[in-house]
């Protein structure tokens, strides 16, 4: 068993920032169920809390070379931001929140130690699975404890529906003929409230487990791989279900496959969704493949004005569609660039960071598919990137003595 270095650090701030990120949803939602009624202003202080407290930790540590890609992949984001903006005469900065999340995590995680991210993932990981058997053995103590419903109503103005009276998210109900291994009788959501993020989980912890899993003492392996079986066995998440199948063979055959394939899966798994589309085209229910066939579809009523980010007000539309989600807020080129910027930027040098970066495109470019706007949840998107942010520099930590002594040199006078 690998234990964590006995001289390598655990950074406390980096810990606390990833680990409240991912549970300031459920905090929320017993502080609204047991003590006073919130908002959704309360939400928006909690995720402002944290990415201010991010960048204040990127900017102590400095900016450098290294940090150039993911700097301008913000300003780029910016940039379409007040482009779709101002010729929409709407104020639409959804996509910049993400792209602001995601410099955060990956950031914090250039600068942090391999202890920390094990720690957050171990701590992430058995308060998910603490939480999901609560959900699993007594569905009431665990609506008396969040009750996602009101939850959802007060701070996302989602009306809780005459049908429920569980007092779980509606969405998290399921319905006949759903896949489903029969153990509970909804979709489980643990601390995360609703059903799609729990999935999500689920994929993101895949995908430590292929960056890490040499690195992890027996009891980290276990719990991990726990977490994943239950949740696989209670969310009924078909797309994790394939992914999470698709990792285990790809932990020996990702270190194989050249970093640059990578720019090859998105295009590929679009062309399989218009031949899925093509070969069933009047499939639309929930399975799939008829969440495939509506991306597809909706990809076939793009017009000039939303590839060119003209018809922002309609973005609305397609919260469960990534891709067409990402051109209509962004245009064509914002898609492009996020493409690019998903393939290119995690390292590709060792097995692991291999294993870590052709995993998190097929998460992203699989989940766009049939998804959409879950990936940037900050619940998801913290622990994400916090690992892609830590294994950039893997090789080479930013913490190190020889890498501290390398920018010290930089900035000596020549």
């Amino acid at each position: 068993m690998q234990k964590f270095a006995d001289k390598e650090r655990i950074d406390y701030p980096v810990l606390a920032i990833t680990l409240f990120s991912v549970l300031y949803n459920g905090i929320l939602a017993y502080i609204n169920h047991n003590i006073m009624p919130l908002s959704v202003s309360h939400v928006v202080l909690c995720e402002a809390v944290i990415m201010i407290a991010s960048v204040a930790y990127i900017l102590k540590k400095g900016i450098y070379e290294d940090d150039l890609p993911i700097f301008l992949y913000l300003l780029f984001t910016l940039i379409m931001t007040l482009y779709v903006t101002v010729l929409n005469r709407i104020a639409f900065i959804d996509q910049f929140r993400n792209v602001l999340a995601l410099f955060c995590f990956a950031g914090i995680g250039s600068w942090t130690t391999a202890r920390t991210v094990r720690l957050a993932f171990s701590i992430a990981c058995f308060l998910v699975l603490l939480f999901l058997v609560c959900e699993i053995v007594d569905v009431t103590l665990y609506v008396d404890l969040f009750h996602p419903a009101e939850y959802f109503e007060n701070t996302r103005g989602i009306k809780q529906m005459s049908f429920n009276n569980t007092g779980l998210f509606a969405n998290a109900l399921g319905f006949e003929g759903r896949f489903s291994f029969g153990l509970i009788d909804h979709r489980s959501s643990s601390i995360f409230l609703e059903q799609v993020s729990l999935a999500n989980f689920c994929g993101v912890v895949a995908i430590y487990l292929l960056s890490f899993w040499p690195r992890l003492g027996r009891l980290e392996k276990t719990l991990c791989v726990a977490t994943i079986v239950l949740i696989l066995l209670t969310n009924n998440t078909r797309t994790m279900l394939i992914f999470s199948v698709v990792s285990i063979v790809g932990y020996f055959i990702f270190p194989k496959i050249p970093k640059l394939f990578d720019l090859l899966l998105m295009p590929l798994l679009i062309l399989v969704g218009f031949f899925v589309h093509f070969m069933k085209p009047n499939e639309v229910g929930d399975n799939f493949t008829g969440r495939v066939g509506l991306t597809i579809t909706k990809m076939l009523d793009l017009d000039f004005n939303a590839v060119l980010g003209l018809s922002v007000s309609r973005t609305v539309e397609f919260a469960d569609s990534g891709y067409v989600y990402l051109i209509y807020g962004t245009t064509i080129f914002g898609l492009i660039v996020f493409w690019l910027f998903i393939c290119l930027y995690p390292a590709g040098t060792t097995a692991a960071q291999r294993r870590c970066g052709h995993s998190l495109s097929l998460f992203i470019f699989l989940n766009m598919m049939i998804g959409g706007t879950a990936i940037f949840s900050m619940k998801i998107a913290g622990l994400l990137w916090l690992l892609v942010g830590f294994m950039r520099f893997s090789e080479n930590p930013r913490t190190s003595e020889a890498h501290l002594a390398n920018i010290r040199s930089s900035r000596a006078p020549g």
